[in-house]
């Protein structure tokens, strides 16, 4: 990835979005040639030479201190996924360039393997940054069926949701889960600028989907460490879930996430239902294979 230019154009968008009301300052009326604030407001509330902010916005991060890196975040109403980010930014910045690598291929531990074999109520895998799932329970696979039915392994979520039109129908807000694969993908950039993996897959998607070039350009990142995900399978309908994604600390890079839903709830029903034809869809390629 272009480091220096992803750290101008994040800048630059953040600024962009703020209006001069949200951050404080007087408005004197009149058409305004930018659209948020100005470089100088920026400056003037971070507490630094318009000079000097003006060249951490065009992309140079070497040298920037923690203290005005936090200035910066405060300027510019920096939320802590948008904070993180920064960091990582500037840490790229100050850190020697790299060649491009592969890295190696991750091993899942056969204790992770164990654990989520022991989550038979609840759909998990564990994925990378780059969104591939690395491994699955089995009514994690189930409720990912449409992505699974795939050839190509690993299966990847992003790949997934911006170029099989499965995707389309698998969530029912695709927009809003587009959005999220997006802003992980772009956290994840940040974190590891130097992964030949992630530049090729970025490269992929970037070729062959206009949403998703659209949405890389917003800018966006985020942390998705719980939440509610709507999905609508092929076979059980529609599914309102509950996840948690938590790193897995010994595996750095890599996070477990489980779905789960209320007792009583439709979603809850529907999961028994999924766990069913999933011991059914297992017991039939048995049978098929002997």
């Amino acid at each position: 990835m272009d480091t220096q230019g992803d750290a101008r154009e994040f800048l630059s968008s953040r600024r962009a979005r703020i209006t001069p009301e949200q951050a404080g300052l007087p408005s004197f009326g009149g058409t305004r040639r930018v659209a948020g604030l100005r470089r100088a407001e920026v400056a003037m509330l971070a507490g630094v030479s318009p000079d000097y902010y003006t060249r951490l916005e065009r992309g140079n991060l070497s040298g920037v201190s923690d203290s005005v890196l936090d200035a910066i975040a405060g300027a510019l109403r920096l939320d802590e996924a948008e904070r993180s980010h920064l960091y990582d930014l500037a840490r790229a910045a100050n850190s020697t360039p790299r060649t491009r690598r592969r890295a190696a291929k991750p091993q899942i531990r056969p204790g992770v393997r164990s654990l989520l074999a022991a989550m038979t109520d609840a759909p998990a895998f564990v994925r990378n940054g780059r969104l591939d799932i690395l491994a699955a329970n089995t009514l994690g696979e189930a409720l990912y069926s449409p992505a699974f039915a795939a050839p190509a392994r690993p299966v990847n979520l992003a790949r997934f949701c911006f170029l099989d039109p499965a995707a389309d129908t698998f969530y029912p807000d695709w927009a809003q889960a587009a959005e999220t694969t997006v802003a992980l993908l772009r956290t994840e950039a940040g974190r590891d600028p130097y992964s030949r993996e992630l530049s090729d897959l970025i490269g992929e998607l970037a070729t062959r989907s206009e949403d998703f070039r659209t949405r890389w350009a917003a800018h966006n990142v985020r942390l998705h460490h719980t939440g509610v995900k709507q999905f609508q399978h092929p076979t059980v309908g529609r599914l309102d879930l509950a996840f948690e994604a938590m790193p897995l600390p010994a595996d750095p890079g890599l996070t477990l996430t489980a779905y789960s839903a209320g007792a009583g709830t439709p979603a809850h029903d529907a999961l028994r239902l999924l766990s069913s034809w999933a011991a059914t869809a297992v017991t039939g390629d048995l049978d098929h294979h002997q």
